[in-house]
């Protein structure tokens, strides 16, 4: 099996701080697919931003991660229980689960183990649910400027995972029965310059880039670059495009 990888756990408290988060539109495509409501499984669930989200749908909801510094930053919930291990190897039961969700994760696993993973503890007819987002957009001036940063300033310190992203995780096998996505997602939110500088600062190639430069981060010549265009204290419209798949077990 692949050998796990933590990329987080070091940036924990920015991750939680400063990543965006996803629209009720994206859950309620997802939920339109699922049977009954009982229990679901949030893989990779980092600070529980998913499984804080499905737990007023479902009875029970279960979240797990390889990072404890992650999971300490997850919300405490009655019907959510929070786990640290491998989504390809957990300790759950034959036939638990409605549905299955990774949100900006599944890169990371070993695909042929948690194929079969999830068609062990899924129930029959249980949906699985895979997406991510890719590069923000603000306006054509800072994306000409992010664009250069994701490339070449830290694109060589990027995990080879990354590529996944990068294709919309069509390079991602994804052998369950397919099921057809009928809209199209983005997050929106308004940041301002701290909350760039944090999502910047909570990628993990600035945390490679960092390791490999003696601390020395790149995101502060980034923001000295983009605060021609966007002052301190000024807020601005930031977009991030989802991409899903979606799939229903078949056994």
């Amino acid at each position: 099996m692949k050998k796990p990888l933590d990329r987080f756990s070091i940036q924990s408290s920015a991750y939680k701080k400063h990543r965006p988060v996803y629209p009720s539109a994206l859950y309620e495509e997802i939920l339109g697919h699922v049977i009954t409501r009982e229990k679901c499984w949030d893989c990779g669930t980092g600070n529980g931003q998913v499984a804080e989200a499905l737990s007023t749908y479902f009875r029970q909801v279960e979240a797990s991660d390889l990072s404890e510094n992650q999971l300490a930053q997850a919300p405490n919930l009655p019907n959510v229980h929070y786990s640290i291990q491998r989504a390809e190897n957990t300790n759950f039961a034959d036939d638990q689960f409605d549905l299955i969700t990774v949100g900006q994760a599944v890169h990371w696993f070993d695909f042929e183990a948690f194929h079969s993973e999830v068609l062990r503890v899924s129930k029959p007819g249980g949906i699985v649910a895979i997406w991510g987002y890719g590069l923000l957009k603000v306006d054509e001036r800072i994306d000409e400027l992010t664009t250069e940063f994701d490339r070449d300033i830290v694109g060589p310190y990027w995990d080879v995972e990354r590529r996944h992203i990068d294709s919309a995780y069509e390079t991602i096998p994804f052998n369950f029965d397919p099921i057809k996505v009928k809209h199209s997602f983005v997050i929106e939110e308004s940041w301002n310059t701290d909350r760039l500088e944090g999502y910047f600062n909570s990628w993990s190639c600035v945390q490679n880039y960092k390791q490999k430069h003696s601390g020395n981060s790149p995101v502060s010549a980034l923001m000295e670059r983009i605060s021609e265009y966007w002052k301190a204290g000024e807020t601005k419209k930031v977009s991030f495009p989802i991409f899903l798949r979606m799939g229903r077990i078949d056994k």
